[in-house]
């Protein structure tokens, strides 16, 4: 594993820190509404209010009201509490490479069993991919990570040198 630069590694010690409160205030809406509504959207707006004020994220990406129905308020408080990524004007080969490898391999020998990193390292890839966003405008596209299918029907994904190609501006066939 090569590693980041601690601009570009997940922020998982503000995540850990932030947490608690997120994940309390999520399940406190859902108790709330469960037990009288919330017709008008009011506490819907206090809630995200809240959350946009202890995070400074636009909550308008979350669906907070009915997480339950996604992943569930762990992995919400998770993506939450974790700081959006950063641009970088001088992202390495070796940088991208490290971070395609993380979204494709799975590799979680880096986080200590039973610590908050290990928990959430499955929950990573959204931040891993907004990073990319960030750093290649021009270059990212998701169909580089997903299964595509070819001309004669077959199906394919695209290998981890290609998928840096790509994002490096190098592969034309995309």
């Amino acid at each position: 594993m090569i590693g980041l630069r601690s601009r570009l590694e997940p922020d998982m010690h503000t995540a850990e820190e932030r947490f608690p409160s997120v994940l309390l205030s999520l399940e406190e809406y859902a108790k709330e509404v469960d037990t009288s509504g919330d017709e008008d959207g009011k506490k819907y707006q206090v809630l995200e209010k809240y959350l946009h004020g202890l995070t400074g994220k636009d909550m308008a990406k979350f669906n907070l009201y009915e997480w339950w129905e996604e992943e569930g308020a762990e992995v919400l408080a998770f993506r939450i509490s974790l700081p959006d990524p950063v641009h970088v004007s001088d992202i390495t080969f070796d940088e991208v490479s490290e971070i395609v490898r993380r979204i494709k391999e799975y590799d979680f020998s880096n986080a200590p069993s039973g610590t908050f990193a290990a928990d959430f390292q499955l929950s990573l890839d959204n931040y891993y991919h907004d990073l990319l966003k960030l750093n290649f405008p021009d270059t990212y596209k998701l169909k580089l990570f997903q299964r595509n299918r070819a001309k004669d029907g077959s199906y394919f994904e695209y290998p981890i040198d290609e998928i840096i190609s790509g994002l490096m501006g190098q592969l034309n066939k995309l």
